[in-house]
């Protein structure tokens, strides 16, 4: 036989991928416009100070990391990891944080959350929502300034005031909306137990902008960027749970709309199913996808935050090494 062409014969794994590592990062950018531009109308020109910093914050802190560590440095950014979670961190803050929040964000979720370990695919937590989780430790009053509905967003000079500089309370308290899930997380149960609803405008935007990351997310399973398994057992934990307060608690809000309150379908079909740091057997995925359902649920129902998907997320990031050691699928011919 030939030496050379044995020597030209592909070696294992034989298994190839057609599509790279920013392939599937440019669907997952393409999916998360409709949110985007629906936080845009809603929110106002804030979301994207808040998108443009961050990501911007994630791509410098990386590129600082990567010369420091002598990696390539531009090679390794055009695989638009570090471009995705910016954005995502910039899409999960309020409109109307301090510029200084997005950034501090950013570099803690490259640091922390990616380059501590080794980069792409050596990280056990997603890096969006540690940045996330620690701003929300750190920073609690700013990570509650979200306003506006529908045709109340802020002005673009009202975005930039609270952007620069450090308005005094009254005018936070004139500009500042409570979300729904903060409606029900801080003791607004018991009159909706009366039968009293959510202000319209507020559950609308809520349901608006859920429907389009949903939408987002369809496409990615139609992509086959992500695996169905995780946000549909996500979903369908939330929802058999929250029917079961509803049924024992009384009075709550409908469950179908508890799906769409909050970060829900964002963090469903965009951050849970991140395949570094998510589980990758098939019934691996069935439970960690249960196991952030399940812990949304407890957080936002017993917990001090009234949004727990970011820690629910960080949570099942821990079991995802053990998920897969327990549900490996056998080997063909192995009993």
């Amino acid at each position: 036989m030939n030496p050379l062409s044995i020597a030209r014969r592909p070696r294992s794994p034989f298994i190839r991928s057609e599509r790279s590592v920013r392939d599937i990062m440019r669907d997952v950018l393409m999916a998360l416009v409709p949110g985007a531009l629906v936080a845009l109308w809603l929110y106002g020109s804030g979301v994207v100070f808040q998108i443009g910093l961050a990501a911007a914050s994630a791509l410098i802190t990386e590129a600082a990391l990567l010369a420091l560590r002598g990696r390539p440095v531009r090679a390794t950014l055009q695989d638009h990891s570090a471009l995705l979670t910016g954005i995502l961190l910039g899409l999960s803050l309020p409109p109307l944080a301090p510029w200084w929040v997005p950034v501090t964000g950013a570099f803690l979720a490259m640091t922390f959350g990616k380059q501590v370990y080794g980069g792409l695919g050596q990280n056990p937590f997603n890096p969006a929502m540690v940045g996330y989780a620690m701003l929300i430790i750190s920073f609690p009053r700013e990570m509650t300034l979200w306003s506006g509905t529908f045709g109340d967003s802020p002005s673009f000079s009202t975005s930039l005031t609270a952007l620069l500089t450090s308005p005094d309370e009254s005018w936070w308290d004139s500009i500042a909306r409570a979300t729904p899930l903060t409606l029900l997380h801080d003791g607004l149960k018991t009159t909706m137990a009366k039968g009293l609803p959510l202000p319209d405008p507020a559950l609308t935007a809520s349901i608006l902008i859920n429907l389009a990351y949903l939408t987002g997310g369809c496409f990615l399973v139609f992509r086959q960027a992500l695996d169905y398994r995780i946000p549909l057992a996500m979903l369908i934990v939330l929802l058999a749970g929250h029917m079961t307060l509803q049924t024992f608690g009384g009075g709550l809000l409908g469950s179908l709309q508890q799906l769409f309150l909050g970060s829900t379908m964002l963090g469903a079909f965009f951050i849970a199913t991140d395949p570094v740091t998510a589980a990758n057997t098939p019934r691996g995925r069935w439970v960690y996808g249960a196991g952030i359902g399940a812990f949304t649920l407890l957080i936002r129902s017993y917990g001090n935050y009234p949004d727990g998907i970011a820690f629910a997320v960080l949570l099942m990031n821990f079991a995802a090494p053990s998920l897969d050691a327990l549900t490996r699928p056998k080997a063909y011919g192995h009993s």
